[in-house]
Order: C-alpha cells, then structure tokens, then sequence
C-alpha cells in the first residue's frame, strides 16, 4: 500500500522504466488514500525475476 495516488503512479512509472509491469491502483478500485501497486507473479517468472523485483521495491523505498 502506497497512499496517495500521485505517489502510487510515479512509483509505477519508475518501476515500468526498469522494466518492471507493477500497476498503481486507485480509486474506486480501492478506498480513497489507499492507493497501492498491484505485484502479479507468474510461473514464467524466474526466481532471479522476483529478486530484481524485491530490490528494485526495496530501492524505491529507501528513496521515500
């Protein structure tokens, strides 16, 4: 769970430039001020695909 909207998109768009598909959901889809990123995983990921993932979410919140 991110928030705010703006602050669920700009980490979307960062994530999609290092080339990562995490998409920010909003209102209505989720009450106001709950604003997240939606993480889906699939059999085609590769373990070395969600650990790039965890770092790429773990650096963003580090900048936060």
């Amino acid at each position: 769970m991110v928030g705010a909207n703006a602050d669920a998109v700009a980490l979307s768009a960062t994530l999609w430039q290092r080339g990562f598909w995490v998409p920010a959901i909003r209102p209505p889809t989720v009450p106001a001020g709950t604003a997240r990123l939606r993480i889906t995983l699939s059999a085609a990921h590769a373990p070395d695909d969600v650990d790039a993932l965890a770092d790429a979410l773990a650096a963003l919140a580090g900048a936060r």
